[in-house]
């Protein structure tokens, strides 16, 4: 999500399924790409665009569901809103599928860069965890002990988003709610940051402990304002602007 915890802004609605995306595929077979996301209004237009859609498979706290859009097939996960419900999904997704699989996060972020417009596409490049600080012991800012300073996204799959509107640079997550101050923060210590959001630095962590290939595709929702008002407003834009362009590069991630 973006700079503004979804708890803060307005309540989790359910929507309808389409009618092609109520029907119900058991057995429905299970591609090599996870796309993950966080919330419910993330997911909702790649429901939106199926054409079937399995039945929900709960792991954890993150649910699964395999997905038909045209010619592809992938599986959908909500896995919930943070660092530790991202990770949690990107283990369940490893447990289920494989390590095999490629990985994408798509939904909203927060714009950092100066020129960052609302529903603009980022494609990042490599992923920081501004919540790490173990400088004290010589580590570089962002970085968990032990871990790299920086999470390279893969370079195949990132290319998969070339033809897009997109751009591609480098990304930072946190658990913190991201008002103007704290972003102000950010851009000192990760000036290269381009958005923030609060679950791509742990899928990328979680990919990396795990030797899964991942990529990150996410659409600026809000540019880190005061309140949730901003957030609030574009959440369903931002949504529909990641999905459309992760659903537009899936026969390219597929060969990736």
């Amino acid at each position: 999500m973006g700079c503004e915890p979804h708890a803060r802004g307005r309540p989790t609605r359910r929507r309808r399924l389409p009618r092609e995306a109520r029907r119900v595929a058991r057995g429905l077979r299970v591609s090599s790409i996870v796309v993950q996301v966080a919330m419910d209004e993330e997911a909702q237009p790649f429901l939106d665009a199926a054409a079937q859609v399995s039945d929900p498979v709960t792991i954890g706290r993150a649910v699964h569901r395999g997905v038909v859009v045209g010619n592809a097939t992938f599986v959908l996960v909500v896995s919930g809103i943070g660092m530790v419900n991202a990770a949690d999904a990107v283990a369940g997704s490893v447990f289920r599928y494989g390590s095999e699989i490629a990985l994408v996060s798509a939904g909203s972020a927060g714009g950092l860069a100066s020129d960052a417009r609302v529903g603009d596409v980022v494609v990042g490049t490599d992923i920081v965890n501004v919540e790490a600080d173990a400088r004290a012991f010589g580590y570089a800012l962002g970085q968990v002990p032990g871990m790299p300073a920086n999470y390279q996204a893969d370079e195949a799959l990132a290319a998969a988003f070339e033809g897009e509107r997109v751009t591609r640079a480098a990304m930072a997550s946190g658990e913190k709610f991201v008002t103007a101050g704290i972003a102000h923060e950010l851009r000192e210590n990760f000036p290269g940051s381009w958005s923030v959001d609060m679950e791509t630095a742990a899928i990328a962590q979680a990919a990396y402990n795990h030797g899964v290939r991942f990529a990150a595709c996410r659409a600026i929702s809000d540019l880190c304002a005061p309140d949730s008002e901003e957030f609030d407003t574009h959440l369903d834009g931002a949504a529909e602007r990641s999905a459309e362009v992760v659903l537009a590069a899936l026969p390219r991630l597929a060969a990736a």
